[in-house]
């Protein structure tokens, strides 16, 4: 890709990181293989609601729950799904090794930039995740990174150490600590983005402390739900961005359940009702719903008009 090319990819991702990443399920067929054509009518949908970015082996993805042959696999697919309308961020992690070899594959297969997921080793120290940043931006050859933070207790001289390394230009903020949010935005440069990564529900509050833009699994149902929200937000209409959210609460409680393991399981769960089977979501993720849930669920997807009564 020629210099210019490159550039031109790199301010839509910095413009477009301030909308909504929206983060795409990982459709499997009935024998548990991926099955990425599945993603098309959702990439689609989403793509024409407007939603800014979309997300490759994110957690809505089950990243933790592919093989690293699966997570390059869906990475390449989506990138010719998504087919450059919209910037695609290519989630890595795992061991080093894995995440250097995921970079490089973004890299080649045009992805706009890097979702870098906070590692879940038990023994994450805080310099140490500083050369594992550096070692995946090596690796990435200049794409951009964007941080996916999800535990604060790294402190913020640390986030600031991370966030001053060449590649990385923003960080997606998925802890419920905004006094946290407004420290690391004052001690790290002001060009990076920090992006509210516990979806609609908590954008307002982000927003509050400085964030802009949100992460949203919601966006693979009612994506045009999810573009409402974010333009109430723009607008400064928290009253409206209130209203809204409160009308979509009841999909996220059921997410919500289960120490967060039906997250994955009620986007499936709904997206199925729609007529989009993407399969069941892999343990150690809840599958399928209860009786309850699903019944919920169902009453949220009548009631606003996402399947027929």
């Amino acid at each position: 890709m020629d210099s210019a090319k490159a550039e031109e990819i790199h301010r839509n991702l910095i413009q477009a990181l301030a909308g909504i990443s929206g983060i795409l399920v990982t459709p499997y067929d009935e024998s548990d293989t991926i099955a990425p054509t599945r993603l098309a009518p959702i990439v689609d949908r989403a793509i024409d609601a407007g939603v800014h970015v979309l997300v490759s082996n994110g957690n809505t993805s089950e990243f933790f729950a592919l093989t690293l042959e699966e997570a390059l696999a869906m990475l390449e697919a989506t990138v010719g799904l998504v087919a450059g309308r919209v910037p695609l961020l290519a989630g890595v992690g795992r061991g080093i090794r894995d995440a250097a070899t995921l970079a490089r594959k973004a890299s080649d297969c045009g992805a706009a930039g890097l979702m870098l997921h906070q590692p879940a080793d038990p023994f994450v120290s805080p310099r140490g995740l500083v050369d594992y940043v550096r070692q995946i931006e090596q690796a990435a050859r200049g794409l951009p990174i964007m941080l996916y933070l999800r535990n604060d207790l790294i402190g913020t001289a640390t986030i600031a150490d991370l966030c001053s390394l060449p590649s990385v230009v923003g960080v997606k903020w998925a802890t419920p600590n905004p006094m946290r949010l407004a420290e690391a935005i004052a001690a790290c440069p002001p060009e990076i983005i920090w992006v509210g990564g516990l979806a609609e529900t908590w954008a307002p509050v982000l927003y509050a402390a400085g964030a802009r833009g949100f992460t949203s699994g919601l966006i693979n149902v009612w994506p045009s739900h999810s573009v409402e929200i974010h333009r109430a937000l723009e607008a400064g209409d928290s009253r409206r961005a209130r209203t809204l959210i409160a009308q979509m609460r009841a999909f996220e409680d059921i997410r919500a359940e289960e120490m967060g393991g039906t997250n994955v399981t009620g986007v499936k769960s709904a997206l199925q009702m729609q007529g989009h089977d993407c399969g069941p979501a892999r343990p150690p993720s809840a599958w399928p719903l209860t009786a309850m849930q699903q019944d919920r669920l169902r009453n949220f997807m009548t009631q606003n008009k996402l399947i027929g009564a």
